[in-house]
């Protein structure tokens, strides 16, 4: 900034004169003016077909990003479904681990049972021969 600020007061002092300003003036404000101008009309050919191509762009751009979503929500209620019969399965083995405990406990108990019994038929006998 300060090397535009030197140039500016340079060219201030030069003898610049207020005539030399205001037509320095006068044609950047024509030459803003003549891009203004410059630019195509609404219903130029060339325009409608940007505009057009754009809309184009932008239709497949949302298209895409549908069915990036059905993807996601089908992908989502894929995974819900492996994590239900993952739990499914995972309940269904507990519930044999749960059975095959019961059973070998009920197993347990019956053998005790019997060598209980055995050990009183033992000892009955022995009573019974004294």
């Amino acid at each position: 900034m300060g090397v535009q600020t030197r140039q500016r007061v340079t060219t201030i002092f030069k003898g610049n004169k207020f005539d030399e300003r205001q037509q320095t003036s006068a044609d950047a404000k024509a030459a803003l003016l003549a891009k203004f101008k410059t630019r195509p009309a609404p219903d130029d050919p060339a325009l409608l077909a940007k505009q057009a191509e754009r809309r184009a762009i932008a239709e497949a751009r949302e298209i895409r990003a549908a069915e990036r979503r059905k993807q996601r929500e089908a992908e989502a209620v894929q995974l819900a479904a492996e994590r239900a019969a993952a739990a499914a399965a995972a309940a269904a083995a507990q519930a044999e681990r749960e059975i095959a405990a019961r059973e070998a406990a009920r197993q347990e108990a019956l053998l005790r049972l019997e060598q209980k019994a055995a050990r009183d038929r033992r000892y009955a006998a022995r009573k019974a021969r004294r």
